[in-house]
C-alpha cells in the first residue's frame, strides 16, 4: 500500500516548472526552426534573387510594360472584387445572423462552398459558362460580349473565390452579438439604415476591416482560377502571379523575382495591418 502511494506521489513545484520549461523551449525551437524552413528563407531568397542584377534592373523589371500592365490588372481588379465582396458579406452576414428564414443552412454552406472548391475548377466552370463552346458562348459572341481571356472573367473568377471571406468573418462575430441593440434602436424609432450606420456598423467595423484584409490578400495572389479565365496574353491579361510564371518559364528569373518582390512588399503590408485589427479587436 505504502508502495502505491509512493508512486502516486506529484512530482515537487519546482520540477513541474522545470518540466514545463523545458518543453516550452522544445516547442518554441521546432516552431521557429519550422517557420525558417518554410518562411523565413523562401521570403529572403526571393529579395536576393530580386537585387542581384543591382537597383538598377530591379527598376527596370517592374517598370517594363509588361509588368506595369500586370501591376494595373490587379490592382484594378482589387478595386473591384474587395468593395463588391464587402457589400455581399455584410448582407449576408446581417441576414443571416439576424433573421431566421427557410434555407438559412443553405445559405451558408453556398457562402463556404468556394473553399471546398479547387480554384482551377472554379476558372474551368467560367470557361464552361461564358466561354466561346460554353453554355452562354453564342449568346455573348452574337452580342460582342467577351468575359473570358478578358477583364471581366478575372474578375468573377476572383469574386468566386474570394466571396466567403467578409461573410465568414463577421457572421460568428454578429452572432455572437445578438440583435438587443438593434431592437433597442428600432424601438426608439430609428429605421434599418439609420440602425446599421449607428449601431452595427460600430460593433464590427474591427471584424470588417480585417475580413476586408484577408480578402484583399487573396485577390492580390490568386493564380488558379485566374490562370484559367486570363488566357495569359501578356499586356492585357496578366495579373502579377501570372506575369511572375512566364518570367520564370522563359528563365527571366531576376525580373520574376523582382516581382514577386513585390508582392511580397504588399503581403508583408497586409500581415502588419492585420496584426494591428487584431491588437485593437480582442475578439478577433
Amino acid at each position: 500500500m505504502s508502495i502505491e502511494m509512493e508512486t502516486s506521489k506529484p512530482l515537487p513545484l519546482h520540477n513541474q516548472q522545470k518540466k514545463k520549461t523545458w518543453v516550452k523551449w522544445i516547442l518554441l525551437s521546432l516552431s521557429f526552426l519550422f517557420l525558417a524552413l518554410v518562411l523565413i528563407l523562401p521570403l529572403t531568397a526571393i529579395f536576393v534573387r530580386a537585387f542581384a542584377g543591382g537597383w538598377t534592373v530591379y527598376i527596370e523589371s517592374i517598370t517594363e510594360p509588361a509588368a506595369l500592365s500586370a501591376i494595373r490588372l490587379t490592382l484594378l481588379t482589387v478595386a473591384i472584387v474587395v468593395p463588391l465582396n464587402t457589400i455581399f458579406g455584410v448582407m449576408a452576414a446581417w441576414a443571416l445572423s439576424k433573421f431566421q428564414f427557410k434555407g438559412r443552412s443553405f445559405l451558408i454552406t453556398l457562402i463556404d462552398l468556394p473553399f471546398a472548391v479547387s480554384p482551377v475548377i472554379a476558372g474551368l466552370v467560367f470557361v464552361l459558362l461564358f466561354g466561346v463552346h460554353g453554355l452562354l458562348g453564342e449568346w455573348l459572341l452574337a452580342n460582342n460580349i467577351q468575359i473570358i481571356f478578358a477583364v471581366p472573367g478575372i474578375v468573377l473568377a476572383t469574386m468566386f473565390v474570394t466571396v466567403p471571406f467578409v461573410a465568414r468573418q463577421l457572421i460568428p462575430l454578429m452572432q455572437a452579438q445578438g440583435t438587443s441593440e438593434e431592437e433597442a434602436s428600432l424601438s426608439l424609432g430609428a429605421n434599418g439604415l439609420r440602425t446599421f450606420w449607428h449601431v452595427t456598423l460600430p460593433n464590427i467595423k474591427w471584424g470588417l476591416l480585417y475580413g476586408v484584409i484577408l480578402c484583399n490578400a487573396r485577390v492580390i495572389g490568386e493564380f488558379g482560377a485566374v490562370s484559367v479565365v486570363s488566357g495569359k496574353i501578356r499586356g492585357l491579361t496578366n495579373t502579377m502571379p501570372l506575369h511572375v510564371e512566364i518570367l520564370y518559364n522563359e528563365y527571366m528569373f531576376t525580373a520574376a523575382f523582382a516581382v514577386a518582390s513585390l508582392m511580397s512588399i504588399l503581403a508583408i503590408i497586409t500581415l502588419v495591418i492585420k496584426n494591428i485589427v487584431e491588437r485593437k479587436s480582442p475578439e478577433l
